[in-house]
C-alpha cells in the first residue's frame, strides 16, 4: 500500500519576519514597541492585523512600509532583505513593491484625482504612459467620471477609492492599508472594503490595520498584536 504523502504548501512568501523587534529610547528608558514578531504573508492573502492603540500594530506596518528600520531581526520581501537598507534604497523598494492606502487619504488638494494618481509613476520617471496607466486605475475603482475633480470635490469615499488606485497604479508587490475605513461612515467603509475584497480575488496581497473585529472579518486570515507581540500566525514549520 502507498503512504498518502501530506499536501505541499506551494504559496510563494511576499512577506516574512524572522524575531522582528523595535526598541525606542526614551530619555533615559528604552520603549519595547515590538518584541520578536514573526510571520508569513503569502502572495495572494488578504490578513488584517488587529490590535488596540499601543499594541504595535502601527510600528510594525511602518516597519513592513520600509519607513523605519528595526533594531533587531530580519524582514525579507519577496525574498530580498529589506532589514538594513539605506533610506534611498528603502524608498525605491517603497516605490516600486508596495502601495499604501492611509486612513487620511494623503491626497494633494491642488491637483486632480488623475494627476494624484500618475504621482508614484512620475517619481518613478516613468513618464510615457503614466496619464494612461492612472486613467485606467480609476476606472478599476469606478471613478471614471472623476479623474479631474480634486479632492477637495469629492466625498470621503471616492477620495479614498483614488487613494486606493494611486495604491495599485504602480502594480506594487503588496498593498499595505492602515484603517482604511477609518474616516468613513459605514456604509462607505462597507463598500471599500468590498473593493478591497475584489482586488484581492483579482490577485492582490493585502495587509490591513485595523482595530474592528467587524471590518477585520473581511479579511482571509486575522493576526491579533498585543504589548507589542502577534498572539497568532507564526511562520507555519
Amino acid at each position: 500500500m502507498i503512504d498518502a504523502k501530506e499536501p505541499q504548501n506551494t504559496a510563494t512568501p511576499v512577506i516574512e519576519t524572522h524575531t522582528l523587534s523595535r526598541v525606542y529610547p526614551m530619555g533615559s528608558s528604552e520603549v519595547h514597541a515590538l518584541r520578536d514578531v514573526s510571520l508569513q504573508v503569502d502572495e495572494g492573502e488578504f490578513v488584517a492585523l488587529m490590535g488596540s492603540s499601543g499594541s504595535g500594530k502601527s510600528t510594525l506596518l511602518h516597519l513592513l512600509g520600509c519607513l523605519d528600520t528595526p533594531t533587531s531581526g530580519s524582514y525579507m520581501l519577496e525574498g530580498q532583505d529589506v532589514s538594513q537598507l539605506s533610506k534611498n534604497e528603502r524608498a525605491n523598494v517603497r516605490n516600486r513593491q508596495i502601495g499604501f492606502i492611509f486612513q487620511t487619504f494623503n491626497l494633494l488638494s491642488r491637483i486632480s484625482a488623475l494627476e494624484n494618481v500618475m504621482l508614484p509613476l512620475l517619481y518613478r520617471g516613468h513618464q510615457k504612459d503614466s496619464r494612461e496607466r492612472a486613467i485606467q486605475a480609476l476606472e478599476h475603482v469606478g471613478l471614471s467620471q472623476r479623474t479631474q475633480h480634486k479632492p477637495t470635490e469629492l466625498s470621503g469615499g471616492e477620495r479614498q477609492r483614488v487613494a486606493i488606485a494611486r495604491a495599485i497604479v504602480t502594480t506594487p508587490t503588496i498593498l499595505l492599508a492602515d484603517e482604511p475605513t477609518g474616516n468613513l461612515d459605514s456604509r462607505t467603509g462597507e463598500d471599500i472594503l468590498e473593493l478591497l475584497s475584489q482586488l484581492n480575488q483579482e490577485g492582490s496581497t493585502i495587509l490591513m490595520v485595523t482595530h474592528d473585529a467587524i471590518i477585520a472579518a473581511h479579511a482571509n486570515r486575522v493576526l491579533h498584536m498585543q504589548d507589542g507581540q502577534i498572539l497568532n500566525g507564526e511562520i507555519p514549520q
